[in-house]
């Protein structure tokens, strides 16, 4: 079987949404938070807009998790460094639904 290299690599610098959330069970625990970046752009008549993405982070990283709880708030400013992740989720009328997150390798704090 031959192994191929391959790449998933994203680096967002943003603003935390809302305050970390301990998610998952005592087996796999995460937590979350989410970030928001912004895109710039103008209009023909030069007026500036300002589109906000939000993104879903999540840290699994046991001396990494522990931190991002303890210390991120709403509103500071990080740089995350992780790769995409793609799953479903089920609602309780049993409907399933895409999710999109980002698994976080490195969090790096702002003042």
């Amino acid at each position: 079987m031959r192994i191929e290299k391959t790449i998933n690599d994203v680096t967002l610098l943003g603003r935390v949404g809302a305050d970390p959330q301990k998610r998952g069970s005592t087996e796999h625990p995460v937590v979350v938070f989410s970030l928001a970046t912004h895109t710039n752009y103008k209009y023909e008549t030069g007026e500036y807009m300002q589109r906000t993405d939000w993104h879903k982070i999540c840290v699994f990283k046991p001396n990494l998790r522990d931190t991002v709880y303890d210390y991120l708030k709403k509103g500071q400013r990080v740089m995350v460094n992780g790769r995409l992740s793609y799953s479903e989720y089920k609602d309780e009328g049993g409907n399933t639904h895409p999710s999109t997150a980002i698994i976080a390798d490195d969090v790096i704090f702002f003042q």
